[in-house]
């Protein structure tokens, strides 16, 4: 087998991926995609995740929008989190290039680009490594906040009890360090199997025997009976990721084997018994997903045995700075060099800036500083072009002078959904307050003629939770 690393290159001309795979074969076993749909089977077929993907942003359908871009850094974030993903496209103005380093791309290249300087990137973006398992779990968590200290004491009460938890939090927010640090190594199970499973990385059609296993000829391809998660976890922990994106028809599956324990293999009759613990972890509202019918509220409850929430990163004050110096030095150690400093002015725009890509965000932002600045002192300007200018919120003046607030109240919508409502001598208050949330941001669209970051500015959010809140439309 090859000792190179893994790169993945995700871009719809194909001269470019050709140019890219044969420069960069000499350091590289290099695997290529032309779309996000082709991507994500492509990764579902490969043993490994990559080390490393370079990807356009502009990608079919919409080859001159960064939307499809942006999508698949979640998708392989998702897929695999400590991915160093490099942005490698013609896209390349600075909103643009911010956003995908808040989504996680660790550095946004402009084309053309010179491919020495490419593989040098690469290799210099490759030796900076994961941090290492704590030696001690409870060091872990980095933190002394109210939301930190609630966090670990909640984890202290529940790591041994042996019922499931269900991990809720924004990506990027270390949900799966909760779960193999507190959930697992805490535990009376530390010495048993944790195994995870990130539930929207696999096909749908092989969860199920990745799960649970399966028989031999029990469908095309299974040569042989192989056990699935559930067996192979035996009584340690078995960690399911993205839980919110599993299948429909398997999720009634599941639910038995939190009831009784219960499962069989797939093409055997035969009962087997589970008795690993289950943590699971979404970055969704799965009590939305219920109500939109993706998810079965039977399962949501027994999934939610105990529940936690991990803070994101705009609730934790100066543990900002306590995550700074953590990962600064770790870095410079890596690199070998000196770390860098932030200025005063510049500290306080570290404590300012929302992170809204949480501890991911910050950790590539510190691996881009510690090689552009290694033993420098930081200044303002030189750190304001790492963050996301959108989530910069001007809070003193969300509107502009003399611009009116949206009369929603004159929103059709709204005036025949209170009619009904009323008339019913019923007030469903989560349709109402939906309708006014999607008002105010239509609004919020047309005053900025259609632009998500300004919009974003006037209603005080940041980009990415925007693009959020708009996304959910199209899943209801």
């Amino acid at each position: 087998m090859s000792t190179k690393p893994l790169l993945l290159i995700v871009d719809d001309d194909p001269l470019i991926s050709d140019a890219l795979s044969y420069t960069l074969s000499s350091e590289f076993d290099v695997v290529t995609s032309h779309a996000r749909p082709h991507c994500q089977a492509l990764l579902r077929q490969l043993r490994h995740p990559p080390q490393a993907a370079l990807i356009d942003l502009g990608l079919p359908p919409q080859p001159h929008r960064p939307d499809e871009g942006f999508a698949l850094i979640g998708e392989l974030l998702a897929h695999a989190p400590d991915m160093k993903i490099v942005v490698l496209s013609g896209q390349n103005d600075d909103d643009n290039a911010r956003h995908a380093r808040t989504l996680g791309a660790i550095e946004f290249v402009e084309k053309p680009c010179d491919p020495g300087k490419l593989l040098a990137l690469l290799r210099r973006t490759l030796a900076f490594s994961a941090p290492a398992t704590a030696s001690n779990p409870q060091d872990a968590l980095i933190g002394e906040s109210l939301p930190m200290q609630r966090l670990r004491l909640q984890l202290t009460q529940y790591a041994n009890l042996g019922f499931p938890v269900l991990i809720e939090g924004e990506s990027g927010s270390g949900k799966d360090i909760v779960a193999n640090h507190y959930l697992h190594r805490l535990t009376a199970r530390r010495d048993a199997p944790f195994l995870a499973l990130n539930c929207a990385a696999i096909s749908p059609a092989l969860l199920e025997p990745t799960l649970f296993g399966h028989a031999r000829g029990a469908f095309t391809g299974a040569t042989s009976a192989r056990a699935g998660y559930f067996e192979e976890a035996g009584e340690g922990t078995l960690f399911l990721d993205e839980i919110g994106e599993l299948p429909p028809d398997l999720q009634p599956k599941l639910l038995r084997v939190l009831e009784n324990g219960e499962y069989q293999r797939v093409g055997e009759t035969q009962t087997r018994v589970a008795k690993a613990r289950v943590v699971a972890a979404t970055n969704r509202d799965l009590r939305q997903e219920i109500k939109a019918g993706r998810f079965r509220a039977d399962l949501y409850h027994r999934l939610s045995v105990f529940s936690v929430s991990v803070p994101p990163l705009r609730e934790m004050g100066r543990d900002r700075l306590l995550l700074l110096d953590h990962f600064r030095k770790l870095y410079a150690s890596q690199a070998k060099c000196p770390p860098f400093s932030l200025s005063p002015e510049a500290e306080q725009c570290w404590l300012d800036y929302a992170f809204p890509g949480n501890v991911r965000e910050l950790r590539n932002i510190v691996i881009r500083l510690t090689a552009r600045y290694p033993g420098e002192v930081v200044s303002p300007d030189q750190l304001r072009i790492e963050f996301d200018a959108s989530e910069a919120v001007d809070r003193d003046n969300l509107l502009p002078q003399g611009a009116p607030l949206p009369k929603i109240q004159g929103d059709p919508r709204i005036d025949t959904a209170l009619s009904h409502l009323q008339s019913n001598g019923e007030i469903d208050l989560d349709a109402i307050l939906a309708l006014w949330e999607r008002s105010y941001i239509e609004a919020a669209l047309a005053l900025s003629g259609g632009n998500v970051s300004q919009a974003a500015r006037r209603l005080g959010i940041n980009r990415t939770t925007l693009y959020n809140r708009m996304e959910s439309w199209h899943r209801t």
